[in-house]
């Protein structure tokens, strides 16, 4: 039991890593998807990225464009900016993400969307599959998309569970915004 959690925070370290790292270049667009919020549905959504336009409403759409931005956020080629603007009150983990930048770990890990569950206007739970080197290492994991500033993002309580995960192993400091 003990190495299961030893392991599972070493691939939750992995996956921060590579949820908050992008090309070492830095230089992109901040424009993020931007879909309605949805009324209360549960979905399963395919992972193509939304559009710059909003979709039509509805929970479908909702799911869709819910399910492009979280598997955006932890794909290793978003760049920081894009992360930040996926990321529910991102500018406040800024430091954070700065501090992983340079991790060699950035291409290691993904996520890839089971399910969205809409739950209201700006709130939906998504069931995700966190992938490590190619292996499944967490299968069914939960997290909470919240609809800001017209996007639906990762939410930072999600980002903050796997920062709590990740410090020890990583040997980072949690930012104060997770307290």
């Amino acid at each position: 039991m003990r190495f299961h959690r030893i392991y599972l925070a070493s691939v939750l370290a992995l996956a921060l890593t590579a949820a908050i790292t992008a090309c070492s270049s830095g230089s992109s667009s901040s424009s993020s998807p931007a879909s309605p919020p949805a009324s209360p549905s549960s979905a399963s959504a395919s992972s193509s990225p939304t559009s710059s336009s909003p979709p039509a409403s509805g929970s479908g759409s909702a799911a869709s464009a819910i399910t492009a931005n979280w598997e955006s956020f932890f794909s290793s080629s978003t760049p920081t900016s894009k992360r930040l603007a996926l990321l529910e009150n991102g500018s406040k983990f800024s430091s954070a993400v700065q501090t992983f930048a340079s991790s060699p770990f950035a291409s290691a890990v993904s996520a890839k969307v089971d399910s969205v569950k809409v739950t209201s206007a700006t709130q939906a739970t998504v069931t995700y599959d966190l992938t490590a080197v190619g292996q499944t290492v967490e299968k069914g994991a939960t997290g909470t998309a919240i609809y800001q500033d017209g996007t639906w993002k990762v939410g930072d309580a999600s980002f903050c569970g796997l920062l709590k995960e990740g410090a020890p192993v990583m040997g980072i400091k949690v930012p104060a915004v997770c307290s």
